[in-house]
């Protein structure tokens, strides 16, 4: 709608577009129209505040672009001022750094002719000098010479003079030491005497503190000796005491250990004896005891016979002692021979008509030499 108020003629333009497309299908050609201007009902009067708007709207768009207008005016007068303004300073500040250069060159080139001219000066003023200084060396030279040779001729006076004095004072020391040698000989034995005295006394008094300090020494190493064994006995009295407090404490722990156990076994003293026994060991060791007693041992089984083993029958009592008495010679020899003991001479030796046999079967534990007779 606003369209038709802001540009009428693209707004119809469009219109006769959009029906030509229509009246195309009907081979029809628009070739003038006209649209009627849009008037308000009485009681609406929307289009006419519409083109208030629109007029408003360019009225102000007028003097929006005139006020834009004219900042732009004014800020160009006032950027093309600035800028003369700054390229007038830009010129000056070029122009005064050109001319401090120029000023500063020429400066450079006075005191460097300047320097130069002083360097010349200072040169000419050290040749003066140096001029000066060989002639004031030479003018010494030649007064030094001068009085060197004054004073030589001088001093060759004064030598000669002591050494004439000298030669007068040596043959006086000459004759007081002669009479010195005759005055002070018998003091000299005396002095020599004193002085062994005093060498013996002192080799006494060195060798008095030498024991002296030997002595001291000696108790000093007592003294060290008997600390140190104090602080042994004191270290061996402590190891003791925890020793006893640990083996305390130990007994203390087993007898927990012990109550415990009897508790666990109701009171069974056999039942925690066998336990402690399994547990401990022992039966392990007694058989080890055993296998070790018997080991290397190799006993003989005898069995002896003496006939047939027939009997009278009569019940004579003297049949049990013959038969022991027949059984002794057998026994005195196998005595003999696994421990290595006779029988006394007033018995009968062992006969040999007796048949023996001899068996020594392998052992394993502990086994006893038996003997059986048949």
């Amino acid at each position: 709608m606003e369209a038709v108020f802001r540009g009428a003629k693209e707004f119809k333009q469009e219109v006769f577009d959009k029906v030509q497309l229509e009246l195309n299908q009907f081979g029809l050609w628009i070739y003038n129209a006209n649209i009627k201007q849009l008037v308000d009902v009485p009681g609406h009067e929307y289009f006419s505040y519409l083109g208030q708007k629109i007029q408003n709207e360019a009225a102000n768009q007028a003097k929006i672009d005139v006020a834009e207008a004219k900042m732009k005016g004014e800020v160009g007068a006032k950027l093309r001022q600035g800028q003369t303004i700054q390229n007038a300073a830009m010129i000056d500040a070029e122009t005064k750094i050109i001319a401090t250069q120029r000023q500063g060159e020429g400066k450079k080139e006075e005191i460097k002719v300047n320097a130069e001219i002083k360097i010349f000066e200072n040169l000419r003023d050290a040749d003066v000098a140096q001029a000066n200084a060989e002639l004031a060396t030479k003018k010494a030279g030649w007064a030094q010479s001068a009085e060197l040779a004054q004073v030589e001729s001088v001093k060759a006076v004064a030598i000669k003079e002591a050494e004439l004095q000298r030669e007068v004072e040596l043959k006086n020391a000459l004759t007081q030491t002669e009479k010195l040698k005759a005055q002070y000989l018998s003091k000299a034995s005396v002095q020599e005497a004193n002085w062994e005295l005093y060498k013996k006394q002192k080799q006494a008094e060195a060798v008095l503190f030498e024991k002296q300090k030997a002595a001291d020494a000696q108790k000093l190493v007592a003294e060290a000796q008997l600390f140190a064994k104090q602080q042994a006995a004191d270290g061996e009295l402590y190891a003791k005491k925890k020793e006893a407090e640990g083996m305390v404490a130990a007994a203390e722990a087993q007898g927990v250990y012990v109550q415990t156990l009897l508790q666990e076994f109701n009171g069974n003293y056999a039942a925690l004896r066998d336990y402690m026994m399994i547990n401990g060991g022992m039966f392990q060791e007694v058989a080890k005891i055993n296998a070790s007693a018997v080991q290397g041992l190799q006993p003989k089984i005898s069995i002896w016979t003496n006939g047939d083993g027939s009997s009278t029958g009569n019940g004579n009592r003297t049949e049990g002692f013959a038969e022991v008495y027949k059984a002794l010679p057998r026994l005195f020899q196998t005595v003999e021979e696994q421990t290595g003991m006779t029988p006394p001479s007033w018995l009968a030796g062992p006969p040999n008509t007796q048949k023996l046999e001899e068996l020594t079967p392998p052992l394993v534990g502990r086994v006893t030499n038996t003997q059986r007779w048949v």
